[in-house]
């Protein structure tokens, strides 16, 4: 349990939303032409339009942003530092990934990069459960996500060869 203030509280709060959805704004510079660029992509039909992304990542930021919170406030769980470290990192990873993708049109490095943090998300659920079951819980639709969009990347990226 914390023993962090009130005020102290809200302004962890706020801190882990602004990382998160810094991460998204970085990766948002990336993807400014995104629309245009996912429509000119050869699509496999169960593909989501380009509308949808934009609100699942802001949902999917929001709970990343309250998960982080979760762990960080447990100020006397020992897992807590490792958890919040190997948050961070898949963050970084996350932002690069759209840079690869939709800046830089990468896909191979993009798939890769997508695998890595897939491989990250699974490692910070199991280390936030430590420390904090709920967070651990409400970083699952991410890793549902990214695991549809690992295999939605290696799909793009081999039916666009010429693009990708």
């Amino acid at each position: 349990m914390t023993t962090r203030s009130t005020r102290s509280q809200m302004l962890g709060f706020l801190g882990w939303l602004a990382l998160v959805m810094a991460t998204g704004g970085l990766g948002a510079l990336a993807s400014i032409d995104a629309a245009s660029f996912y429509a000119e992509l050869k699509q496999p039909a169960w593909a989501p339009p380009a509308g949808v992304f934009g609100p699942v990542w802001t949902v999917l930021y929001l709970l990343m942003g309250v998960a982080a919170w979760l762990v960080w406030r447990e100020v006397h769980a020992p897992a807590r530092r490792s958890a919040l470290v190997c948050f961070v990192v898949q963050l970084a990873v996350n932002a690069l990934w759209s840079w690869l993708f939709f800046a830089w049109h990468l896909g191979a490095w993009a798939l890769a990069d997508v695998l890595l943090l897939l491989a990250l998300i699974v490692v910070t659920i199991a280390l936030f459960a430590r420390v904090r079951r709920l967070a651990a819980w409400l970083l699952v639709p991410y890793l549902a996500w990214v695991a549809f969009a690992s295999v939605l990347n290696a799909t793009l990226w081999l039916t666009n060869p010429g693009v990708l």
